[in-house]
């Protein structure tokens, strides 16, 4: 059952609006809607949907929806270069000069947004190879755990690959463990004062049944032919092969799963992606405005 049209009365059309959700939960439908209603640059959030191959599989806004209200920072940056939140960031500061709403699920961005990012200096090539070799050896993840300074185990999740090589890698590059660079951040492009901050949630079935829906879509779609397109160039260590899916379809291009398997597992990374989503959602943007998604469209829960 499709959702109803969101809820767009209480947005407040004076101030930038920054919309965060895990995926399939409605983010786009709903900043789409207030585009319409009030004006303003939709302005993408989500690491995935930057990419330049991949736009039915991370589900960026159809051609439909680009050329009804102005749309940036989708499908603008090219396989095979190095993008990072500073990247982002430095190009929505370029984007100030209107009023903006900003949507996506990759918290990370959003967090940065509205709460500054440290300037730490880009990391060398030779030093992330390294690091890139290391962690795929047996026992990688506890050897640069070990490595890195105290105050950066303390401060860091250590379960999280990407999060833990980051660190190393910064620590390396700069003789400075991150949560110090962190310590020294400058202030955010996007202050609370000049913002609302709407974050999407849904009930678990409810939205575990929509990414099975999706996916199902995406496939119907032209995703497998998206993925066969890159077959030539995959490098499941990249940065834009990250996408969900991707890797799963990918298998079944090359015999190693059926079809169906392959969408099962697709589905099943996708809702796990949703839940660290979510993780990260409750633990860094409790002070944002908690909204409701359902079928009967994105609604604004009441006030305790």
């Amino acid at each position: 059952m499709p959702m109803r049209d969101p809820d767009v009365t209480q947005i407040d059309a004076a101030r930038h609006l920054l919309i965060a959700g895990p995926t399939a939960s409605g983010k786009s439908a709903l900043a789409l809607a207030v585009a319409r209603a009030q004006g303003g640059l939709i302005v993408n959030a989500d690491a995935l949907q930057v990419w330049s191959c991949w736009r039915v599989l991370t589900a960026r806004p159809s051609p439909a929806d680009e050329a009804a209200v102005p749309h940036a920072l989708y499908g603008h940056v090219a396989p095979g270069r190095a993008y990072s939140v500073g990247d982002w960031l430095r190009e929505v500061q370029g984007l100030m000069d209107r009023r903006l709403i900003v949507v996506g699920g990759t918290g990370l961005y959003l967090t940065a947004l509205t709460r500054g990012l440290a300037q730490i200096p880009p990391t060398p090539q030779d030093v992330r190879a390294t690091a890139d070799a290391r962690l795929a050896r047996p026992g990688g993840l506890a050897e640069l755990v070990q490595e890195l300074d105290e105050t950066t185990r303390a401060g860091i999740d250590l379960q999280n690959p990407a999060r833990v090589q980051r660190a190393w890698e910064v620590l390396q590059a700069t003789g400075r463990g991150i949560v110090d660079w962190q310590a020294d951040t400058p202030p955010p492009l996007i202050a609370a004062d000049d913002c609302q901050r709407v974050l999407v949630t849904s009930d678990r079935d409810w939205l575990a049944g929509r990414i099975a829906a999706r996916f199902h879509g995406m496939l119907e779609e032209g995703a497998l032919d998206e993925v066969r397109a890159m077959l030539p160039v995959w490098d499941p260590q990249a940065q834009w092969a990250k996408a969900i899916g991707a890797p799963e379809l990918v298998a079944h291009l090359r015999g190693h799963l059926t079809l169906r398997d392959a969408t099962e597992r697709a589905i099943i990374s996708s809702r796990q992606y949703a839940k660290s989503q979510r993780i990260w959602f409750r633990g860094r943007m409790r002070d944002w405005q908690v909204w409701h998604a359902s079928n009967d469209g994105v609604h604004p829960l009441p006030e305790n």
